[in-house]
This record gives structure tokens, C-alpha cells and sequence, in this order.
């Protein structure tokens, strides 16, 4: 027999389908209806809800038809694993690859990219970051826009490939995070609020916002807090990557983000291995990675877009959109320094003031996430074109030095390590002609208000956008994509090697920098990381033995001469340099 339910307080009826027999539910008083009945390991299942319309579980653990049609009953196999020994680790001062199943590999699942990690660990990350995983309408798409959250898009191989996937990774070392989208759901099979108030009156960029603190939420945050521990429970991911936490609006005394903290903590040392939660926030609130006995969330980390806009604003020289307060190397400094640039400060782009000060002498750096590259940074840009597209190999260079030689945990995005030329863009398969359609005009519109040419906006709905989107392996050894490939690894091996790299503390990191002539150092203990971000040759006044460098620096007794658009790490001790 098997126990089914589903929280329905809505219909004044319901019944289960079960390999299409009709089966009558009991109606508790908690507005859960249950029913046990006899059904094969395998069975399809749906819920009947007053009509004559069989829908999916909303906790539905495997949809092989779609997310319009009925469920699978799914239980993870214990045989599947072979990671006892598993022991897993923190993300703090780590370094973590965000990757898209779809466009990772020519094939686009779980089974494909286990044949490349390898390549990962060769390159040295620790961690990978799987972008939405859970079901969502049509075969392709960011993933976003799912709709059952507890079930794994089967195009990607369903719950048994993404077993497969993890628990080879753990077998090589490498930890697996999960970015889980808690804010809103998407438009295409999202049958929830005909089960019930999962839904509130509010919304958000992208949809109506879930019900987390108005009538009935309590369920509705059973429903989110449940799914996450699912997937770091039954599928032994190692943390989770919450999407856009500043639209959980919750009014409630204790925010869902400090429960789903206290109850990811009980769930750690009830496995015995550390498991990490990872927020992207717009808010530059502290509060969010601020330990819960000192009356913050107790999150282990956020991803920190401000390092992002210093960083690529100061190489790039962009400063349209949200680049406008920054570009400036004393912007720079002051970001890398401070964790935050706004921190209390006024926003041109939000025209207030944003943010609160990071307090540097409690919170480690390495609870902020430095990156150059994500899937939003490149994704979100009208044509989707990478850094990779319109900087040279050289300010790429500079951007993974300062990124990777940080203080703070680091982050790159699929491709971002050997300069991938393939561009990541908005691409969607909305099966409803009318969504298609609405998709790929909003799409146009949103960028022709931005004074974009909307035909050079590419259709979303369209298969060319997707296959673009997908890496291209045969440039990995080319002249320039192979150096800049072996740069990241000798940049990460460099941060795993010497002390100095692992200092969480932004009160010992000293910076100093030259406006006009466009250098910056970041000064690691004993080492220096000279950057040039102009286009000419420039002294620095740093010396001592070269480590590492990107071009033909020249070390002299007091300073190094750096090509344009190059760096130099050299290690000040030898000199007895300051």
C-alpha cells in the first residue's frame, strides 16, 4: 500500500488517479486529503480536483511526460550511491563553477557532463553549481521558470540521472550545489493555486509573488523549506544557491531564509557533513550572512554583484545601466576592500541610497562570492554576449587575477576560464503558442525601450538561440583559449598553495592604485598582485620574485614594469619587502 497526499484546502473535493483508477481521498481537517491504496513501484498518479482534470502532485518526485501531466512515484535508490565516504566541505573560500546542464555539453544532461569532470577537477574548482535543475514547461530553458519544484527536468536525464551526476562528483572530490527558485513560479503548468494559496496578492519581476507570510502560509513554507532539504537529503547536494532572495517578501517575526538556515544546520549534523547555503540578494544586507545568535539569517554565503560591476566596469570601461557609480579604480579598491561599494551610499541606478557596511572585522570575506562572469552578468545582456566577445585575452587575465587572488570565495561561469567565444542567451521553449509569442515580443520590447534595435534582439522561442548558447570543447586548447585555461589553473593552484590566499580577513588586506596611470595592487601578505588595466606598459612600484604573470613583466629592484593589460603576482618576502 502506499500513503498518498496532497494539501489542498481549496476544492470542495478531490480524488486520486492512480494508473487511471479513480480513487476517493478523506478530507482532514488540516486541508490535507490522504488515501492509501495499492500501486505498482512505478505508477503514474494525479490528483482529480472537483472536474474531471487529472493534474501533477505538486511534491510530484519525477515527471517523465511533462509538467502537464501526471506524476511518477520516484524513490531515491540506496544501491545508486557510493558516496559513504563522502565527507563533504564548506563553500567558504572555495572555488565554485556555475554550469547550465542544456548548454554545458553538446548533449545537454547529467550523464554528459559527468564525462567532463575530469576537466573540472583539472582545473582545480571545488564545487559545481548546477543552474535550475526542477521541472519546467517545454524541453529547454534556464530553468527559471519551473513549476514542480520537487521533480528534476527529465529532458536532463529525471532524478536518476542527477543521482548519477552527484554522486560522480563526489567520487572526484567535487562538491554539488543546487540553485533552487523559491520566489516566484513559472507560467506554463503551474496548477498550484487551484490546490491552494500558494500564491499572494504581491508580485515581482517575474510573476505573482508565493505566499509566504499572508493566510495559510505556514503550508506554503512547509512546501519551500521541505524541497530544499530534499534536495541536499535525497540527492545529496552539498548546499543550495537561493535565486533573487530579496523578493521572499516575509512579514513574519522569523524571516523563511533564518528557518531554512536553523533547519539546513539540524539536517548537517544529522548527515555529519557540512551543508552550505548560498543567497543572490540585491539588497547588500549583511544581515542575510550575519550568524542567527547575533540576529542575522545565519546564511553560509551571498554572491556579491557590486565586485562584479567594480571589477568589469574597471577592465571593460562600460558604465551604461547599473555601471554607472562604478568604473574607477577607486571604486575598485574601495569594493574589494569593503565587500560592499554601496553600503549606505546613494545608487544613481536605484536613485536612493542602497545597502549597509559590511562589518569587516566579524564577517570573513569568504562568506561573499567575487566573480567575473555569471549566468545573469552575460544572460541578462540584450544579445547575451560574453566579456569573452568584445575584451582581449589580456583584460581577461586581469579579471580572473582579481577575482581569483581575493579575499573572498570564488566563482566562474562555464566557459569563462578559456575565454569561450559562445554567447549565453535568453533562450525558452514555452510549448503554448500564445507564451511563445508573448516571450519572445516582451523579450524585444524590454530592449528596444533600452534603445536596442530589436531585430538584433535574438527570439528566445527560436532552437538557433539555444544551440548558440552551447559551449564550443574545440576551442579549449587553442593558442589563446589554452593559455588562458592553464592561467585559471595556475591562478587556482596559487590560491590553494600559499596561506597568504586564504586570509578570510579584509582588515589585512592592504590596496593601493594610481588613477591616471591605471594600476592597481592587492597586497597578500607577502605577495603582491600588480594589475595593469590601461592599454600601455606602466611601473609598478612592487618588486620581488615573479610567481605568476600574464605577458613578460620586467622585475626590477624597486618596481615592475607591466605590459598593458597584463598582471604580475610577485612575492615581496624575497626582498624583505614590506
Amino acid at each position: 500500500m502506499v500513503e498518498f497526499a496532497v494539501w489542498a484546502p481549496i476544492p470542495e473535493r478531490v480524488r486520486l488517479d492512480v494508473d487511471g483508477a479513480r480513487h476517493t481521498m478523506d478530507r482532514c481537517e488540516d486541508g490535507w486529503w490522504r488515501a492509501q491504496v495499492s500501486a505498482r513501484p512505478e505508477a503514474r498518479y494525479g490528483f482529480v480536483l472537483d472536474d474531471d482534470t487529472v493534474l501533477p502532485d505538486p511534491r510530484s518526485p519525477r515527471q517523465p511526460d511533462g509538467v502537464h501531466d501526471r506524476s511518477q512515484l520516484w524513490t531515491p535508490d540506496p544501491d545508486a550511491w557510493s558516496d559513504a565516504g563522502w565527507a563533504g566541505r564548506s563553500i567558504e573560500g572555495t572555488v565554485i563553477y556555475e554550469l547550465h546542464v542544456g548548454t554545458f555539453t553538446p548533449q545537454g544532461t547529467f550523464d554528459a557532463v559527468i564525462e567532463k569532470l575530469d576537466y573540472l577537477v583539472d582545473l582545480g574548482v571545488d564545487f559545481v553549481e548546477l543552474m535550475p535543475v526542477n521541472a519546467f514547461g517545454g524541453t529547454h530553458g534556464w530553468g527559471y521558470d519551473g513549476v514542480l519544484w520537487y521533480a528534476v527536468h527529465e529532458p536532463y536525464g529525471g532524478p536518476d540521472g542527477l543521482v548519477r551526476l552527484i554522486d560522480a562528483c563526489h567520487a572526484r572530490g567535487l562538491g554539488v550545489l543546487i540553485d533552487a527558485v523559491f520566489n516566484h513560479l513559472g507560467p506554463s503548468g503551474n496548477y498550484l493555486p487551484r490546490f491552494g494559496p500558494y500564491l499572494s496578492s504581491g508580485s515581482n519581476p517575474w510573476g505573482e509573488s508565493i505566499n509566504i507570510s499572508g493566510p495559510d502560509a505556514d503550508e506554503v513554507r512547509r512546501y519551500i523549506l521541505d524541497c530544499a532539504l530534499r534536495w541536499m537529503r535525497d540527492f545529496h547536494a552539498d548546499g543550495l544557491r537561493l535565486d533573487a532572495v530579496h523578493a521572499l517578501v516575509d512579514t513574519t517575526a522569523i524571516h523563511i531564509l533564518e528557518e531554512l538556515s536553523t533547519e539546513t544546520d539540524a539536517l548537517a549534523e544529522e548527515l555529519g557533513r557540512p551543508l552550505s547555503l548560498i543567497a543572490e540578494s540585491d539588497l547588500n544586507d549583511p544581515r542575510l550572512i550575519t550568524p542567527r545568535d547575533r540576529g542575522g539569517y545565519g546564511m553560509t554565503a551571498q554572491w556579491d554583484d557590486d565586485i562584479h560591476h567594480a571589477i568589469h566596469a574597471a577592465v571593460s570601461g562600460e558604465r551604461q545601466g547599473y555601471y554607472g557609480d562604478f568604473g574607477t579604480l577607486e571604486v575598485l579598491a574601495t569594493t574589494l576592500k569593503n565587500g560592499y561599494f554601496h553600503a549606505g551610499t546613494y545608487s544613481s541606478f536605484r536613485h536612493r541610497r542602497h545597502g549597509r557596511p559590511l562589518d569587516t572585522s566579524s564577517i570573513p570575506a569568504t562568506r561573499l562570492l567575487a566573480y567575473t562572469l555569471t549566468h545573469d552578468q552575460v544572460g541578462n545582456r540584450a544579445v547575451g554576449d560574453r566579456p569573452s566577445q568584445n575584451l582581449t585575452f589580456g583584460q581577461l587575465a586581469v579579471k580572473a587575477a582579481l577575482a581569483l587572488a581575493s579575499p573572498y570565495t570564488a566563482m566562474m561561469f562555464m566557459g569563462e576560464e578559456w575565454g569561450s567565444s559562445s554567447p549565453f542567451q535568453f533562450f525558452s521553449s514555452h510549448p503554448e503558442p500564445e507564451l511563445a509569442r508573448a516571450t519572445a515580443e516582451g523579450r524585444k520590447r524590454e530592449f528596444a525601450e533600452h534603445g536596442w534595435d530589436a531585430d538584433e534582439i535574438p527570439d528566445p522561442q527560436d532552437p538557433e538561440t539555444f544551440l548558440r548558447s552551447k559551449l564550443k570543447w574545440d576551442e579549449v586548447d587553442d593558442e589563446n583559449h589554452g593559455r588562458l585555461r592553464r592561467l585559471y589553473q595556475q591562478l587556482i593552484a596559487l590560491r590553494n598553495k600559499h596561506s597568504e590566499f586564504a586570509d578570510p580577513w579584509l582588515d589585512h588586506l592592504r590596496i593601493e592604485y594610481d588613477e591616471d596611470r591605471r594600476w592597481l595592487v592587492m597586497h597578500r601578505g607577502a605577495f603582491a598582485v600588480a594589475c595593469n588595466l590601461g592599454t600601455g606598459p606602466v611601473d609598478v612600484p612592487v618588486t620581488g620574485e615573479l610567481v605568476l604573470a600574464w605577458d613578460e613583466p620586467t622585475v626590477g629592484a624597486k618596481s615592475t614594469r607591466l605590459p598593458g593589460h597584463s598582471f604580475a603576482i610577485v612575492n615581496k618576502a624575497t626582498v624583505g619587502a614590506d
